[in-house]
């Protein structure tokens, strides 16, 4: 595979992350030859968990306010219960996305990290796949959710690629770095 140096943008809040749902997609992109960078509503650093228990904490490479989306081919978002439900809420991280998906170019989502897209209305009509507790917001925002490991929705305006949890990690980085191939 060959990323050709592309920017990919890793949005994650301060705290909350599931390291692994972090750190295996952000290892797949470099290997492909692309660069990850960590974007998050605040400078500095953010933490990582292992479900509960505190991991390793990784340094911010832009806050979602500085940076373009419009320089990535891609954005992920990593699960973690309070990551997701944290970045929801922020206008910022909100205007990030939104942004991103104004580029048409491919956002992969997995566990808790596709809450953001129900707040920005970018899950109506397309198939998307979570952690199970968070079908009904999906049902309730308009989309097709499946208990799935890995579902590729290429129907919209850009295309959204999902997995359930950090199990589904193989597939979802497999697909991920496809994709980066194609852009």
């Amino acid at each position: 595979m060959n990323g050709n140096g592309r920017n990919v943008a890793f949005l994650v809040a301060k705290e909350g992350i599931e390291q692994v749902e972090l750190t295996d997609p952000w290892q797949a992109v470099q290997d492909a030859g692309a660069t990850p960078k960590l974007i998050s509503p605040e400078s500095g650093s953010v933490q990582a968990y292992h479900h509960l228990t505190p991991g390793d904490t990784f340094s911010v490479d832009q806050t979602a306010a500085e940076a373009d989306p419009a320089q990535f081919a891609a954005l992920v978002l990593p699960g973690g219960v309070p990551n997701g439900d944290l970045l929801r809420w922020q206008e910022p991280a909100r205007d990030f996305v939104r942004g991103f998906l104004d580029t048409g170019r491919p956002v992969a989502v997995i566990c808790h990290g596709g809450w953001i897209l129900v707040d920005v209305d970018a899950v109506r009509g397309r198939r998307i796949t979570s952690w199970p507790s968070m079908a009904t917001d999906f049902r309730n925002a308009g989309a097709d959710w499946a208990d799935e490991e890995l579902i590729v929705d290429d129907t919209g305006p850009f295309t959204l690629i999902s997995s359930r949890k950090p199990d589904d990690l193989p597939r979802f980085c497999e697909e991920l770095v496809r994709r980066l191939d194609k852009i």
